[in-house]
């Protein structure tokens, strides 16, 4: 198998990984240390499980699951997912673009605010969402693959690094692998569940492996190869944050927490440590807005195309007018959710909210759609009790998250 073909996994990956994960992440193990390893890997486990799931469909079916939700469930499912779509596209194109200008802001020399951070961050962030809409428009695909792979190391050097500096005792790693949940480590626990791996991004895997011509039951082997890999290094990323907030006292919300977290490894590893952690920060917030840009405008094009009962593009969607529009719009109204100067846990909240929402949906129409599969497309036991699992536990933390005080 070639290195390229391990590529879609990675970018599903990468765009998942973003400034929530980090902040999730580096508050859960600022508050309990690396006692819930557990569930950073189980919950790479379950977003494989969604993503394999959605796969199934696509390699079986020939169509795609946005496809599946009009013609098999009707096309107000996807009349609301087209609703629930522009909103999560405001609201998470509203903190990538402001997680990225933190992100700048951090490592930057230059003020471009004149003393002001709130306007030096919206200015860098600003930079960010349009160089990332030049970048995945004019570079073509296998472009974006490669720039995409340049971020992810970037990230996993920066983060990776930092955490092999100050790990804790092997013994206290392997203790972190059993489960169980203490007291006051629940909200922990089900927001790492929540956090590792995105959420409507898992979707844009589907346009991705068809770019690569991917089909039948091969294709599905490769799949589950570079999701497994994928969601490998989304766990021990995930991991890696729980041992670098291990080691700090973090506290807030937001891309602050970050900040926060590297000027605290700055005073444990020297000022390199800090800068390295940084860029690594970068780099996972950027791959994460590139990711978004190029993977969701997909989404769009294909849900307004199966609502208006459109014949199948020939080529790729990239080329259609709702493609490119689309992707205009995502990198640029949501600077005006930055203008109004709304703060990033707010912002932030939302996203969780949201995303809570689209879990536990993912998951019951793929136990809907895929159970009436056959053949090795068909999902066995083990699939099906996983799909079950996540059902359960995302119900449970959008139960929370709509109802947090």
């Amino acid at each position: 198998m070639r290195a390229r073909q391990l590529l879609p996994g990675l970018l599903v990956a990468a765009t998942g990984v973003g400034a929530g994960d980090l902040v999730q992440g580096g508050l859960a193990g600022s508050a309990v240390g690396v006692t819930l390893i557990w569930a950073v890997l189980l919950g790479g486990v379950l977003k494989f499980t969604l993503t394999e799931g959605l796969t199934r469909w696509q390699l079986a079916t020939g169509s795609t699951l946005l496809e599946g939700w009009g013609e098999r469930l009707g096309p107000w499912v996807l009349g609301g997912f087209a609703l629930y779509l522009v909103l999560w596209s405001l609201i998470v194109g509203g903190a990538l673009i402001s997680a990225c200008g933190v992100a700048a802001q951090s490592l930057s020399p230059w003020d471009l605010g004149a003393g002001s951070d709130t306007q030096a961050r919206l200015l860098w962030g600003a930079l960010h969402s349009v160089l990332g809409l030049v970048l995945v428009r004019r570079g073509g695909f296998a472009f974006f693959e490669r720039f995409m792979t340049l971020c992810i190391v970037i990230m996993i050097v920066g983060t990776g690094w930092a955490a092999l500096r100050l790990a804790p005792p092997a013994a206290e790693l392997l203790d972190g692998l059993v489960p169980r949940v203490r007291d006051g480590e629940l909200v922990h626990v089900l927001a790492l569940l929540g956090g590792v791996g995105g959420s409507v991004t898992l979707l844009s895997y589907g346009y991705w492996i068809a770019e690569h011509g991917r089909a039948g039951a091969q294709g599905l082997r490769v799949c589950r190869v570079d999701l497994g890999l994928a969601y490998l290094m989304t766990a021990l990323f995930g991991v890696a944050l729980l041992v670098l907030g291990s080691r700090t006292q973090l506290h807030g919300r937001g891309s602050e927490v970050a900040v926060q977290l590297a000027e605290q490894l700055g005073a444990a590893l020297g000022p390199w440590g800090r800068t390295v952690f940084l860029f690594g920060f970068w780099g996972a917030v950027f791959s994460s807005l590139l990711g978004v840009w190029h993977g969701v405008p997909y989404l769009a094009a294909d849900t307004l195309r199966v609502l208006r009962r459109e014949a199948r593009v020939e080529g790729s969607l990239v080329n259609t007018r709702s493609y490119r529009g689309y992707q205009l719009g995502l990198a640029l109204l949501p600077l005006a959710l930055l203008g109004l100067e709304l703060r990033f846990e707010t912002v932030q909240r939302a996203y969780a909210v949201l995303s809570a929402l689209f879990m536990p949906f993912l998951a019951f129409t793929l136990l809907r759609l895929n159970g009436k599969l056959s053949g090795g497309f068909a999902h066995g036991r083990l699939a099906r009790v996983l799909l079950l699992l996540t059902l359960g536990l995302f119900l449970e933390l959008g139960r929370r998250k709509l109802f947090a005080g």
